[in-house]
């Protein structure tokens, strides 16, 4: 369910996937499997799963820098003056894995300027849009390129809506990549999976999406607020995390001198786990950061992980 208007998007423009993650997948095949290549730009951090698939078949990838209010346009503007043109900019602008962090409306409009100066193909993932807890959602990047719409490509997925098991998502594309993507999918999936669509269908038809969004925001809403609470308490100002509105994750960044690979054995060894920062980077920064989810654990298991960590990261800051 995009949030661009039904006026915005052409149906046939609308390619069904197994998640968000396989229109990812899709695009990285049209453009190095079929030899166009280029290289990427990603956020610092970025979802380690892309990553992980553009390393695998020795795409260049750029990381592009962060702060608070997301991606930075003059960072990305620097890195589209400089090097090879890049194939596409991959960007999770709301409630971002790992960091939780939502880029800003003006660096949206920003960012969608730039794409149109530098013909720069942007896939914006936002599997988390709907997963907010308070505050305004911005529009998509999609959205404000509006009718153009010949430089977003836009995907999602009903897994962090619906049900993380039925695998539904979607990917929203420019008209020039319809046919090469469709081409892919068919002769790598032969078509998508029709029964967990079906479903996902009739969960929305019956009115059970919003209500159970809801439901959803509100339990979820409990489980940040506790990691939140928690992150302050046991560790206070030794440390700096990320804020999220919304979505499933925090960013942490230990107290100075701690490595967070070196501390994932000591809390995995105690019960607690998490990702390394390192997973999140191509160059291999980030030791010294991880991410946290809080949309599985109770509250009262937050506290206790929280807790944990902070004694550990305590005994290695020494």
């Amino acid at each position: 369910m995009a949030r661009a208007s039904a006026t915005q998007i052409d149906p046939s423009q609308i390619l069904l996937t197994n998640g968000s993650l396989q229109g990812f997948v899709y695009l990285a095949q049209h453009f190095f499997w079929s030899g166009i290549g280029g290289r990427v730009l990603v956020e610092a951090p970025s979802y380690d799963r892309p990553l992980l698939i553009l390393r695998n078949h020795g795409v260049e990838v750029t990381a592009v820098e962060m702060d608070d209010e997301g991606l930075d346009p003059t960072a990305l503007e620097r890195e589209l003056k400089r090097g090879p043109k890049p194939a596409f900019l991959y960007t999770i602008p709301t409630f971002q894995n790992p960091s939780g962090r939502t880029l800003s409306v003006e660096r949206r409009e920003r960012i969608v300027e730039l794409a149109q100066s530098y013909d720069l193909l942007v896939l914006e993932d936002d599997p988390y849009g709907f997963v907010r807890y308070e505050g305004k959602a911005p529009p998509t990047m999609f959205q404000i390129e509006g009718s153009i719409a010949d430089k977003v490509a836009h995907t999602s997925s009903f897994s962090k809506t619906v049900s993380p098991g039925l695998r539904v998502g979607f990917i929203i594309l420019p008209k020039p990549l319809l046919k090469p993507l469709e081409l892919i999918a068919s002769s790598t999936t032969i078509s998508p999976s029709n029964l967990p669509a079906a479903t996902v269908y009739e969960f929305a038809r019956r009115g059970h999406f919003e209500p159970n969004l809801e439901r959803m925001n509100g339990l979820l809403r409990a489980r940040r607020d506790a990691m939140l609470e928690a992150l302050e308490r046991h560790f206070g100002s030794s440390a700096s995390w990320s804020r999220p509105e919304g979505g499933y994750f925090n960013w942490l960044d230990l107290p100075t001198g701690v490595d967070a690979g070196e501390l994932l054995v000591r809390a995995t060894e105690a019960g607690v786990v998490y990702c390394k920062g390192t997973d999140f980077y191509p160059d291999g920064r980030g030791a010294g950061s991880l991410r946290l989810a809080y949309s599985y654990p109770s509250p009262e298991e937050i506290e206790q992980g929280i807790s944990i960590l902070a004694e550990l990261a305590k005994s290695l800051s020494h």
